[in-house]
């Protein structure tokens, strides 16, 4: 474990090889398990705020869900997740060439909003869990991320790399250096 301004991060970040690789796993990751994607509060707010323009992205079946069961519903442990179509895909979900693809960050893409995607989303396969003082940063391994450990071995890039933007994003500029350098 590595210890730096109240976030413990798991040695995996360091030590695990991974670069996603869409052509191979399609998009798996929004459209397999069991639960939606953790929710900032703010970032409920964005999507509300933006509905308009991230909707028309999205597949009738992710529109049928939302306008029925708004953009997010709290767990058993009172967190916020992004609901699923049939208990299965994220709502805001697309295909591309067979590709699943995120409406939110279409709509980031074409300049429609100001947010690329929700962090826990651009942070996969890190998940931030809370702690009494802090964060723990820590790599979710899931069999569907095969094809990206294959790629990122192959192209010699460590998770923290791959994760650069989203790591700054969350913890900003200082900390991701100051993980760098370790």
């Amino acid at each position: 474990m590595i210890s730096l301004q109240n976030t413990l991060i798991s040695d995996d970040l360091k030590e695990v090889f991974f670069c996603c690789d869409m052509k191979k796993c399609k998009g798996a990751c929004c459209i397999e398990g069991d639960a939606g994607a953790p929710l900032e509060e703010e970032e409920i707010s964005l999507i509300e705020d933006y509905r308009e323009e991230i909707t028309c992205f999205m597949r009738e079946e992710g529109k049928e869900e939302v306008e029925k069961n708004g953009v997010f519903y709290y767990d058993a442990e009172g967190r916020c997740l992004i609901p699923l179509v049939n208990g299965k895909e994220c709502v805001f979900v697309y295909f591309e060439n067979g590709i699943a693809r995120c409406a939110i960050e279409k709509a980031f893409s074409e300049k429609k909003i100001p947010f690329p995607k929700p962090l826990s989303c651009h942070l996969y396969p890190v998940r931030i869990g809370k702690l009494y003082r802090g964060e723990a940063v820590n790599y979710h391994k899931w069999q569907i991320c095969e094809p990206a450990l294959e790629r990122g071995i192959k192209e010699k890039i460590p998770l923290y790399r791959f994760l650069e933007k989203s790591l700054k994003r969350k913890y900003g500029r200082n900390w991701y250096n100051k993980l760098a350098g370790l």
